[in-house]
């Protein structure tokens, strides 16, 4: 396995100061953001394709700090009802496609999007409940007019141009937010789909990460080292779903943190050996949205962490055995 870091969180520094930095920390490989949410500060594809003096001069970064690129991201909601944000998002992935293309990168991150829950709606819809029957009735939209179409499409562009994982993170607020959701978009389109696994949206849900990847297994292409702090009082009270802002963290049920101040060593200890049984022996990638610490501190107690918790070497023999 290989300790990685997810850029954008240090999106106020040269890209060139960035790799830096995290290369004297021990991180071995780096996801650059490319459009969409996280923005393009270290990667804006339409003018690293356009100019191939550029494009040489970013690929050569990587070499210089001898740093693996894990993934692409362009994080975005390309089935979004209003028509404009939609094709914004989708040229964005496309894009990233195509620059991820050039630069050998296999895997593009993102998510699968929510559409709205009729064709005259403005904004999404996201469905959390069967009853009343209106709520099937625009799953029945969402799914079979929407969202399979939209990715058939995305994945054939995708495997036309040499990327063959698209690992969609599953979010609540957009269609696949678990991993049933996540297998059925897969099974519709094919096995371009897979999981940008990020346990921190899954830990608030009440899902078992080490569950949730057995079941995905082979369908893991890439992974988010984040964490989530469930608040047992307010839990208790309002339950899981909570609309409130990140930053009213005395009053939320739940609250993302830096790896290892949400959960316990031993709990990502079990996560790691379960991905290493289901065979991911790839990346784990740092993404610190923990809003009680500074990005430096909680990005290197996240490092630290995860050196001590990451299995690094091929397995041996079993000499035992």
């Amino acid at each position: 396995m290989k300790l990685g870091v997810f850029t954008v969180l240090l999106g106020n520094r040269s890209l060139d100061d960035a790799l830096r930095y995290l290369s004297g920390l021990g991180v071995q490989a780096v996801e650059i953001g490319c459009g969409g949410y996280p923005g393009k500060a270290h990667a804006d594809p339409e003018q690293l394709l356009a100019d191939e003096a550029e494009f040489h001069a970013f690929a050569d970064l990587f070499k210089k700090y001898n740093l693996e690129i894990s993934a692409l991201s362009c994080h975005g909601n390309p089935v979004h009802p209003q028509r404009e944000q939609a094709e914004a998002f989708q040229r964005d992935f496309e894009q990233t496609v195509l620059l991820a293309e050039k630069l050998g990168v296999g895997i593009i991150n993102t998510f699968s999007g929510c559409p709205g829950g009729s064709p005259q709606d403005q904004t999404p819809n996201w469905v959390t409940c069967p009853w009343p029957s209106d709520f099937l009735e625009i799953l029945e939209y969402q799914w079979n007019d929407v969202l399979i179409p939209y990715w058939e499409k995305a994945v054939q562009f995708a495997r036309d141009h040499g990327v063959n994982k698209i690992a969609l993170e599953m979010h609540p607020g957009f269609a696949v937010y678990n991993p049933e959701t996540l297998l059925k978009l897969r099974q519709a389109v094919g096995e371009e789909i897979g999981a940008n696994f990020d346990p921190s949206h899954l830990i608030w849900q009440g899902i078992d990460p080490t569950a949730a990847i057995r079941k995905l297994n082979q369908a893991i292409f890439h992974f988010h080292a984040k964490d989530t702090k469930v608040d047992p009082f307010n839990t208790a009270v309002n339950g899981v779903l909570d609309t409130k802002h990140y930053g009213d963290e005395a009053n939320r049920s739940w609250l993302f943190r830096t790896i290892g101040y949400g959960n316990s060593a031993a709990f990502w200890k079990d996560i790691v050996s379960t991905l290493r049984m289901v065979g991911y022996d790839y990346v784990l990638s740092i993404e610190h949205e923990d809003s009680l610490m500074s990005v430096n501190e909680g990005l290197q107690k996240a490092v630290a962490f995860l050196q001590d918790v990451l299995i690094f070497e091929d397995t041996n023999e079993m000499w035992w055995a």
